[in-house]
């Protein structure tokens, strides 16, 4: 890996467009599962970046599974028998792309509350409720109960007992962090938005609490459905801002509805 990579455009989100293009020559076999990296320098070099962009970058990979540190090594790629997901958050800010994000989430969510409507316990309804009430606190005193809506989907999805759809799930909710953003800040606007959320929400809940997965499963893709509908009546001058928001750096977290 000697040769100048794809070229880096000056301004912001540098490690993440440095991480793309490590990410696309890894893909290529430059540098091959088990290879090292070139060193910090030399990545500094090529990029024509900083060094803390380059770790930025790195840190990145790192997150996703595509390379590993290796004590007093270096930093080497990663056997995998798959290429990871990647979503180009700089081309997501367009209202068609946040209605296309919450398809995916509709496709997983609605199978979710439906499993978790066959497997809840006592105490996966318990925290499924608390997390409603502190959602409720949470707006009451003014904030957009973003943390809280993630306690909620998560009881959920912990209620439907799969770790490997709580792991899908979390996986994509990183990259769709932005779009929770926006949905939230479209609800947040009008009282009539709010209420809705927190009906379709209270309705997801009551159905996995009666242990009824085929009203499980209409509700919570309902909500989506829903949060779609929201997103279209938002103006214009909605989404100039939420351009801004969607164009911001990635950071691991979960998507918040």
């Amino acid at each position: 890996m000697t040769q100048r990579f794809h070229s880096i455009t000056p301004g912001v989100h540098l490690s993440e467009q440095v991480a793309e293009a490590l990410s696309a020559e890894i893909r290529a076999g430059r540098p091959a599962a088990g290879e090292k990296l070139p060193t910090e320098a030399a990545l500094v070099e090529q990029f024509a970046v900083s060094r803390t962009v380059v770790r930025e970058a790195v840190s990145r990979l790192k997150s996703l599974g595509v390379v590993e540190s290796r004590q007093g090594s270096g930093v080497f790629v990663r056997q995998a028998a798959f290429a990871p997901l990647n979503f180009d958050t700089r081309s997501a800010a367009s209202r068609q792309a946040v209605i296309q994000m919450v398809e995916v989430r509709r496709a997983l969510e609605a199978e979710v509350a439906a499993l978790a409507a066959q497997r809840r316990n006592a105490t996966d309804i318990e925290r499924i409720r608390q997390a409603i009430v502190a959602l409720d606190e949470a707006v009451k005193a003014g904030g957009d109960g973003a943390d809280e809506d993630v306690n909620y989907h998560r009881a959920i999805a912990d209620a439907a007992q799969n770790p490997f759809l709580i792991s899908t799930l979390d996986y994509l909710r990183q990259f769709l962090r932005g779009v929770t953003r926006v949905t939230r800040a479209n609800e947040a606007r009008r009282a009539d938005f709010a209420r809705q959320v927190r009906d379709e929400h209270e309705a997801i809940a009551g159905a996995i609490e009666a242990g009824d997965a085929t009203r499980a499963r209409r509700v919570a893709a309902r909500h989506m459905d829903n949060a779609i509908k929201r997103i279209e009546q938002a103006d214009p001058g909605f989404w100039k801002e939420a351009g801004v928001q969607l164009a911001s750096p990635l950071v691991s977290g979960a998507i918040r509805r």
